[in-house]
């Protein structure tokens, strides 16, 4: 029992903490709030920054929401971020219904709703232009939430974050909400250093316990061998133990059968040990019997009460076909007072779809799987499907999702369980595993606060399948956050307006990623310093008493290298001759491709439209149209004859291709002109590397130490000197290449901006408190308020004029071209514009970005993307009016990507139409192209999009 005086304490110390804003903040809350979650909000109180790194699920935005509170009860401004607009306008809907949609707004660049209230929601990319601009709208801000602030390890879009950390003014508290990173400290102390003084909020709990499975069959089996939840599996991720916690020896006798009956991970399915000597014999294997269809899958979870369940595909097809074959097989998981409920959800999206792009839009099939209680997400639906999806979901009427990795990021859909069907993905170039970090994003959809009382998280039980990895994804806690930050044309342009270019080098050096690069350099350090040691006594043992054999190992590199030069100037001679043969062909040449690629003879239909790279087109003998580079070719190419090429030939066709191979093979036959196109080698300069490899092979014979008795011993301490003294001087480089590495690019970037005139004369030169910075040219100050991954290239585009006199379907068109990024190399002849217009502004975007990547080049830094004509003909016929059928045909986009593209390119228009001192004409086109396009599916979106 506590004395008087501990009680009186006590009293004292309730009464204190009830005359807190934290205090009225917990009354209008139905639930308790956990520790971490108090910790951070004292900290937001008591006027620090805070930094909460949590599981997700864990309820860290409630910290971002006292924030909030807090701003409305001061009288201040507060403003929350996030990285998707999807995330936006649901966190904007939470917040309207609790404190009112007259003090709420919502800023995602195509939509703007009381942006001058108390409380403005907006992706992090509006809240960066903002700052630039020095928009009034910063005035009053006191809090800034960055929520899902981790994705500033994004490659493409995660400068934006440091961007907006760094540049915010000091008086605004920052609250970063992050998921589990191991890296949290150090995160931290960068926050600390920029942002002044910062608590860090680290927590691994789960308030919904975590349990791990694999599918096998329809039966879920335990991934470890006693009950270990995610706590505990995070426990001992983080001590590095994982392998303390045992695998079920279930899993562990299954996978061994699996190994046993001819199935490898990443290995040949179904072939037993004679593999590769004939054709493969259908192998009835004891895991077949535990393969499951997903309509099996679904139906398994609902018979052990884990619905509602997200299930991760990593595919838009796959996801697309699960619902499907759902469909066909007759599952339905909705009674007939939820399909009624569901049906009135749809009807209600549907009123303003255009009726005649229902069919294109897949509307009937995702009807119907919706009704049956089973829908698809993905970044290729509609939003307003994504939208009446995810808001079903929520109200428990759809039953099982179907997604790809998209939804993971942001969207409160939490499950009751979460299915994975496979551990690997596609990234765009190639399939990879899927990381630790990835892992535990995904299932941490499972587990909904205040409905289960535990989730569920399974791998679906697969040919190859080793359930050790598996569970090493699942318990493993050592996913770092990466900077991913460096400058662009842009952001150099605006840093160097507001504070000149000394400065603007200094505010870039306080990046994360510099912050980082310097951390490291420290260990590198300490490396170097450890290998000169080493090195010391590997010259100690090499000593030779017949002279330095120091000497006598530095020829013998100096040989190695010399013979390694001569392969590969042999390897770039040959590859150089084929370069050339290439740019000499002309359409209608027949060619013999020698290579890898085994092409045979074939005919040249179509030259690149890159001047860099010449790729042309061809048709081979078997019909098959390719591109070909010099990476297909052995050596240069010869042209054994010519044809005519159709003016009409369009290659899409089986009879047009079949009709130029028959003539391709006729004017084999018939006869062969000379040959032409090749190119020969460097004798000179072969002969030279030779007679220098000659000198060295004599002078190493002739070196004392060649005949010495101990020669293979000190050789062997002379190659590890030599290789050690290589990686100590790759590490010297490492230290060097880090020190003031984002400063050295931003030198880089504001060369390149030099040389187009785009920054004042003497910018260079400018000191703080030196005299006003001179005057921006009009060219850079346009720059300064053009946003996107081609920010450079489209200010070229816009300053040679080729956009004047455009019509506004010409214009949508066009600055597709600078906004379309294609998932993979697209097939066709070549890009036929619509009008001579575009095709004059295609031609001026082709040039401008060939002579800026030559120039990126020489400055060593990444080059930008290509323009891309994949979106040119949609954009343009949506733009004159056609209907969405029509824009689509013959072409791979989904309805849904179709739309965010529109919305992309009326952002960049819409940036166009606001630059400083653009021709009045061309702003009322490009506000015109705004309007062509913002129609039917692409003006339909509510809030929650």
């Amino acid at each position: 029992m506590s004395s008087p005086a501990e009680r009186y304490a006590a009293s004292r110390e309730r009464a204190a903490e009830a005359k807190t804003r934290l205090y009225a903040f917990r009354q209008t809350l139905d639930f308790e709030l956990d520790p971490f979650q108090v910790d951070a909000c004292r900290a937001v109180e008591s006027g620090k920054g805070v930094l909460v790194a949590a599981p997700t699920g864990a309820g860290k935005t409630v910290v971002g929401e006292f924030a909030v509170y807090m701003a409305l009860q001061r009288g201040l401004k507060a403003f929350y971020t996030t990285p998707i607009k999807a995330l936006s306008n649901q966190k904007y809907a939470d917040l309207a219904d609790r404190y009112g949609a007259e003090r709420v707004g919502l800023l995602t660049g195509d939509t703007t709703i009381n942006g001058d209230a108390d409380v403005v929601v907006m992706t992090t990319e509006v809240l960066r232009n903002m700052l630039y601009a020095d928009s009034d709208t910063l005035s009053g801000l006191a809090y800034v939430v960055m929520d899902e602030v981790h994705y500033l390890a994004d490659k493409f879009r995660g400068a934006v974050w440091e961007e907006v950390i760094i540049h915010l003014p000091a008086e605004v508290q920052v609250v970063s909400l992050s998921a589990t990173v191991s890296n949290a400290e150090e995160f931290g102390g960068w926050l600390d250093t920029v942002r002044g003084d910062t608590e860090i909020v680290v927590t691994e709990h789960r308030p919904i316990p975590l349990w791990q499975h694999v599918m096998v069959g329809g039966r879920l089996v335990d991934l470890f061998a006693g009950e270990v939840s995610f706590d505990e599996a995070a426990a001992e991720g983080t001590t590095g133990a994982e392998q303390r916690i045992a695998v079920n020896p279930e899993l562990t006798k299954l996978a061994q059968r699996d190994m046993r009956s001819g199935f490898r991970s990443g290995g040949a399915r179904g072939r037993g040990p004679g593999r590769g000597r004939g054709p493969a014999r259908p192998q009835q294997a004891p895991v077949d019997r535990y393969k499951i269809t997903r309509p099996e899958m679904v139906l398994s979870l609902d018979r052990a009460g884990l619905l509602p369940a997200i299930v991760f595909i990593f595919s838009r097809k796959g996801c697309d076909a699960a619902v499907a074959q759902c469909v066909r097989s007759g599952l339905a998981l909705t009674t007939e007072a939820e399909a009624q409920r569901i049906e009135q959800a749809i009807d209600l999206a549907a009123y303003e779809l255009p009726p005649d792009d229902l069919e294109v839009l897949g509307f009937w099939a995702w009807r119907e799987g919706l009704l049956r209680g089973f829908a698809a997400h993905h970044a290729g639906l509609l939003p307003i499907f994504k939208e009446v999806v995810e808001k079903l979901f929520a109200q428990g009427l759809v039953k099982a999702v179907f997604a790809t990795e998209t939804l993971a990021l942001g969207v409160n859909m939490p499950a009751r369980s979460v299915i994975l069907e496979k551990l690997e993905k596609f990234n765009g170039e190639q399939h990879v595993s899927i990381t630790a970090g990835e892992y535990t994003q995904l299932t941490g959809r499972a587990g909904r606060r205040g409905i289960d009382v535990e989730g569920h998280a399974a791998v679906l039980w697969q040919p190859g399948t080793d359930p050790a990895a598996v569970a090493g994804l699942a318990s493993r806690r050592t996913y770092p956050l990466n900077s991913s930050f460096r400058p662009t044309y842009n952001m150099s342009l605006n840093l160097t307006a507001q504070f000149g270019r000394e400065r603007a080098r200094r505010i870039l050096e306080s990046s994360f990623a510099q912050f980082q690069a310097d951390r490291s350099v420290v260990g590198l350090a300490r490396q170097v310093r450890s290998r000169e040691d080493s090195l010391a006594g590997y010259a100690r043992a090499m000593t030779c008493h017949l002279g330095d054999f120091s000497e006598y190992a530095k020829l013998r590199q100096e040989l190695e290298a010399a013979e390694q030069d001569a392969s590969r100037t042999a390897h770039r001679a040959r590859r150089s001759a084929a370069a050339e043969s290439l740019e000499q062909l002309v359409p209608g040449d027949v060619i013999d491709i020698p290579g890898p690629r085994h092409l045979g003879r074939a005919v040249v239909i179509a030259l690149s439209d890159s001047l860099r790279d010449p790729r042309p087109t061809v048709l081979t003998e078997d019909r098959q149209i390719r591109r070909i580079g010099p990476h297909d070719l052995n050596g240069p190419l010869e042209v054994i004859s010519r044809i005519r090429i159709p003016k009409a030939f369009t290659g899409k066709s089986p009879k047009e291709r079949r009709d130029l191979a028959a003539a391709m093979r006729n004017a084999l036959h018939e006869h062969r002109p000379p040959r032409r196109g090749s190119a020969g080698f460097d004798f000179a300069g072969s002969d030279r590397q030779e007679a220098r490899i000659a000198d060295l092979r004599r002078r190493l014979k002739r070196h004392p130490c060649h005949g010495c008795s101990e020669l293979e011993d000190h050789l062997r301490w002379a190659d590890r000197w030599v290789k050690l003294r290589q990686e100590t001087d790759r590490l010297a480089a490492q230290i060097s290449g880090r020190t003031n590495t984002i400063a050295k690019t931003f030198d880089r970037v504001c060369a390149v901006l030099a040389h187009y005139g785009y920054l004042p004369a003497g910018s260079d030169r400018q000191e703080d408190g030196d005299a006003p910075a001179p005057a921006f040219p009009p060219a850079g100050n346009r720059l300064r308020r053009i946003y996107g991954e081609r920010d450079l290239l489209t200010s070229l585009v816009l300053e040679s004029g080729v956009l004047e006199g455009m019509n506004a379907a010409e214009l949508a068109g066009f600055v597709s071209t600078l906004v379309y990024q294609a998932k993979r190399e697209e097939g066709g002849v070549g890009p036929k514009m619509p009008t001579a217009a575009i095709e004059k502004a295609w031609e001026t975007a082709v040039r401008a970005w060939s002579e800026l990547t030559d120039l990126e080049e020489a400055n060593r830094l990444p080059q930008t993307a290509e323009p891309e004509s994949g979106l040119v003909w949609p954009m343009y016929l949506w733009a004159r009016g056609k209907d969405l059928k029509q824009c689509l045909l013959s072409t791979d986009l989904a309805a849904g990507d179709f739309v965010r593209w529109a919305k992309q390119v009326i952002d960049t228009l819409d940036q166009l139409a606001k630059v400083p001192d653009l021709p009045r004409p061309l702003a009322r086109q490009c506000v015109a192209a705004v309007e062509s396009i913002r129609r039917g599916v692409v003006a339909y979106s509510s809030v929650a999009e």
